[in-house]
């Protein structure tokens, strides 16, 4: 598995790489996000925010933007608002440094895990009212018209679409999206779930069941 690690303090870049190196993991390093962005594409991407050329948000956006990579966001940043803009702009994880090494590696397995999952589980297209779902091309369409969707609020919809009518608890979008041992603050679903409804132009196509959780809308004669 092939890891592009954006980190410009060597003092922390090299041990890491050292230690994912004897796990078995091919390592990548930049110490740039200019280089980040010219690197080749990888399996995954450990994305530190504090760069010297530029805001590692930026770099998460325009990773974002062009391919599905799991992004781990990997910094010292870790106020709440912080976690929940990374998380917004589409990164998998997000680990507040001083971390333990095998709790990034858990979480490297646990995001790749989740991506192949994700992409068994929504293999096939479906359709539900206006909302067409490719799911081999993880393309989204609202009647006809293409939504663009970052990975999580595609995972979001497909999850609610998998079983229409079906009531997803918050824990349950959570572990099945984010992590089955998901540290972070729950502000990150609604956040996640409002830039959803937004895209599809439609809020009652998800159902809020207060203080529970989500459900795809289903019309009485589909």
């Amino acid at each position: 598995m092939r890891l592009l690690l954006v980190e410009d303090d060597g003092s922390i870049a090299e041990p890491l790489i050292k230690g994912l190196e004897r796990e078995g993991f091919e390592v990548q390093r930049v110490s740039s996000g200019a280089a980040a962005i010219a690197a080749p594409e990888a399996d995954l991407v450990l994305l530190d925010l504090g760069l010297p050329d530029m805001d590692g948000r930026d770099v998460c956006r325009e990773l974002r933007s062009r391919s599905d990579v799991p992004i781990i966001i990997v910094t010292a940043r870790g106020e709440e608002i912080d976690r929940v803009v990374g998380l917004e702009l589409g990164a998998d994880d997000y680990l507040v440094k001083p971390f333990g090494f095998r709790e990034l590696v858990a979480r490297i397995r646990a995001v790749t895990r989740r991506s192949g999952d994700n992409r068994d589980r929504n293999d096939g297209p479906r359709s539900i009212g206006p909302i067409a779902i490719d799911r081999r091309t993880r393309k989204v369409s609202v009647g006809g018209a293409a939504v663009e969707l970052t990975r999580k609020e595609y995972d979001l919809l497909a999850l609610l679409a998998s079983d229409p009518g079906a009531l997803r608890t918050r824990q349950e979008i959570l572990e099945a999206v984010w992590d089955e041992h998901w540290y972070g603050p729950t502000k990150t679903l609604d956040v996640h779930m409002a830039s959803l409804r937004r895209k599809l132009g439609d809020p009652t196509l998800i159902e809020t069941v207060r203080g529970v959780g989500f459900r795809m809308h289903v019309s009485p004669d589909e």
